[in-house]
């Protein structure tokens, strides 16, 4: 316990030093580290994160009695069964914590004052730096538990996300919680690792956890999800999707990918193949699926459903469809790939039979991801705007929960085409 405490210290001092925290929370927090990496040093018995639960579990009262810094988030990964465990301790101990009365004191203004400054109410500039300083200096944190009770609000919006390691989802993530963060809004992440099923355990469990509201950047809509998403008492807005009776921000894809189609072949490539993601996904899949077979057949091309494949999103399957693509049909001259991930992979599968990109075979995808930039040759792909949608999921989100706004919004959002080094 000794060894975890010295560590947990140092990292609050350390804390302390970066301006991140005050020198008393820095140190409370540290110490709290401590305590808890202390009591794993001393145990033998944490092998599975269920253990590890039960171990926190069975300190809560030790933890409790030392210290006191109101409500302490632990994600867990568990990477078994690939979900996540959000945990959430109210640790209402017995060390003094400083309180709005002392903020007011401190300051030189009313409580009311402070109250409104908590709230975004009106207080004049130098009172609200005033306020701000001591804040800052105290390591003051708002009570979340009683500006719920007094505004009905917890200022939490559940986020549900289909897989976190993507570059699109992060971009809509990083609009979200850009806009949210403004409003003084935080947002609660569930990846469900685009299991559908995990996605209705989210949808139940996040709005039992008081959150404002839920974002849902969404893949597929089985009945299951339609009638739940029926029963929830909070606003919902769809990202990624449209689902008739709700708001949702969501990608051209069809007329991207016939746009983009029509680039690939446009160099009289009369036999192109197809490597796309489950039909399911009615945008990444079928959308695209639709814009490239309408593209083919304005030029003529009759279309070869052996030259065609289903791929999951990542670099790995577009090298194996690709390769059992080319095993099938080795003159093939033009590859429409669903995403950047399995476009990359193509083109490591092409660049080892000794094809010249694109001189043998064009290639495009979809996203404008970093690595479209920087392979060789850079890919042409579609760019779409996922930032501005997360920004726009979250004004509509607020404007419903703060104006109760039932306006049902379809946005349909715009692209570019990225003509690169991958087509002539």
């Amino acid at each position: 316990m000794a060894t975890g405490m010295c560590i947990g210290m140092c990292l609050g001092v350390a804390l302390s030093t970066t301006g991140l925290f005050s020198m008393s929370y820095g140190a409370s927090f540290g110490m709290l580290i401590g305590m808890v990496v202390g009591m794993c040093i001393n145990s033998k018995k944490l092998s599975t994160v269920d253990n590890f639960l039960e171990f926190i579990f069975s300190r809560i009262d030790l933890l409790k009695k030392y210290f006191c810094i109101g409500t302490m988030l632990i994600v867990i990964k568990k990477s078994d069964a690939k979900i996540f465990f959000v945990l959430i301790l109210n640790l209402e101990g017995s060390v003094e914590k400083i309180n709005i009365n002392e903020i007011a004191k401190l300051a030189g203004v009313s409580r009311a004052t402070v109250s409104r400054y908590l709230n975004n109410g009106y207080v004049s500039e130098e009172k609200r730096n005033i306020i701000a300083k001591v804040i800052e200096d105290t390591g003051y944190i708002p009570s979340a538990q009683a500006r719920i009770l007094r505004t009905k609000k917890s200022k939490l919006i559940g986020v549900i996300i289909p897989k976190l390691d993507s570059q699109s989802i992060s971009r809509e993530i990083l609009g979200i919680n850009e806009a949210l963060s403004k409003e003084g809004y935080q947002i609660i992440l569930a990846d469900t690792f685009n299991n559908e099923h995990k996605e209705l355990e989210y949808l139940k469990v996040l709005q039992n956890n008081q959150v404002d509201g839920i974002i849902l950047i969404a893949t597929v809509f089985t009945k299951q999800h339609k009638k739940l998403l029926q029963e929830l008492s909070i606003p919902v807005v769809i990202v990624g999707q449209y689902l008739k009776g709700y708001s949702c921000i969501y990608n051209d894809d069809y007329n991207a990918a016939k746009d983009i189609t029509k680039e690939l072949i446009k160099d009289n490539r009369k036999n192109p193949g197809y490597i796309g993601v489950n039909l399911d996904d009615e945008s990444a899949g079928s959308g695209r699926y639709n814009g490239y077979i309408d593209a083919i057949k304005e030029y003529g091309i009759d279309i070869n459903k052996n030259n065609m494949k289903i791929a999951k999103f990542n670099m790995e399957d577009g090298y194996l469809k690709t390769k059992e693509l080319f095993l099938e049909n080795p003159n093939i001259d033009a590859l429409f790939c669903a995403t950047d991930n399995i476009a990359v992979g193509a083109m490591q599968y092409l660049k080892e039979c000794g094809k010249k990109i694109p001189e043998d075979i064009s290639i495009v995808g979809f996203g404008h991801t970093n690595i479209s930039k920087v392979v060789e040759p850079k890919l042409t792909t579609v760019h779409f705007h996922y930032k501005t949608s997360g920004i726009e999921a979250a004004n509509i989100i607020m404007n419903m929960i703060e104006n109760g706004d039932k306006i049902i919004r379809d946005i349909k959002m715009g692209y570019e085409i990225i003509v690169q080094e991958s087509t002539n």
